[in-house]
């Protein structure tokens, strides 16, 4: 497994820095007169200078990427996510987004390498992400490390995800805008949970789903005290 961007992607700037000055701080000393520049070497020298426009809590200004990403490693919960992306889905980059407010462990990615960034919104810079070539690795890499598989679709059979109980070590597994969760995947779930709808639409975004399962699964397990 490796991370689906491909080891020679560049970092090109993201939607959230193409408006910089629109959100952030301005550079240390106008933030924080009269207090000395940080040495700590969390701190990115650049930022502290120019000023920190990035989409991220103030509890994160001015550090750098490393230094986020090893904070959030002590906030994460024992929550996956993984969706298949045999279609080239264009909603993954919205799931991987959703995943990073929830300080979820792992993004996994299935299928094809390559995946749409641009609704990340950065995010993807600070969340775990992995990818298996097909659901059959996937379902193997949940079973050696005891985290349960729980498919999020609207089929026959399925069990409402409002009444459900989720695992605390779960991975939850969405399909494709329109075709949904694989026969293989649902085959590998411990449950298929369904999310209630009542309007005409057959189903709704792939990436709203998610977000929906992944606050189910805060409610139930999280601590609330801990969020931002």
């Amino acid at each position: 497994m490796t991370d689906p961007r491909g080891e020679h992607d560049a970092d090109p700037p993201g939607p959230t820095e193409w408006g910089a000055g629109r959100v952030g701080v301005g550079p240390w000393p106008e933030e924080h007169p009269g207090e000395p520049t940080p040495d700590d070497p969390r701190f990115d020298q650049e930022l502290l200078a120019e000023g920190d426009r990035r989409n991220v809590v103030d509890a994160y200004r001015y550090l750098t990427r490393d230094a986020i990403v090893a904070d959030i490693d002590t906030r994460r919960h024992p929550l996956h996510v993984a969706i298949e992306n045999f279609e080239n889905d264009a909603n993954i980059g919205t799931v991987v987004r959703t995943a990073n407010a929830f300080a979820v462990d792992t993004v996994h990615i299935v299928g094809r390498r390559r995946w749409n960034r641009r609704g990340a919104m950065v995010t993807d810079r600070y969340q775990h992400l992995l990818h298996h070539p097909d659901v059959d690795t996937l379902l193997k890499w949940a079973a050696e490390r005891d985290i349960t598989v729980v498919a999020v679709d609207n089929t026959p059979g399925s069990v409402p995800l409002e009444t459900a109980r989720l695992p605390e070590r779960c991975l939850l597994l969405f399909g494709q805008e329109g075709p949904g969760v694989t026969e293989a995947a649902r085959r590998g779930a411990v449950m298929t949970c369904s999310i209630a709808q009542f309007g005409s639409t057959r189903s709704i975004n792939a990436g709203v789903a998610a977000g929906i399962a992944m606050h189910r699964w805060v409610t139930q397990h999280a601590d609330l005290r801990r969020a931002w």
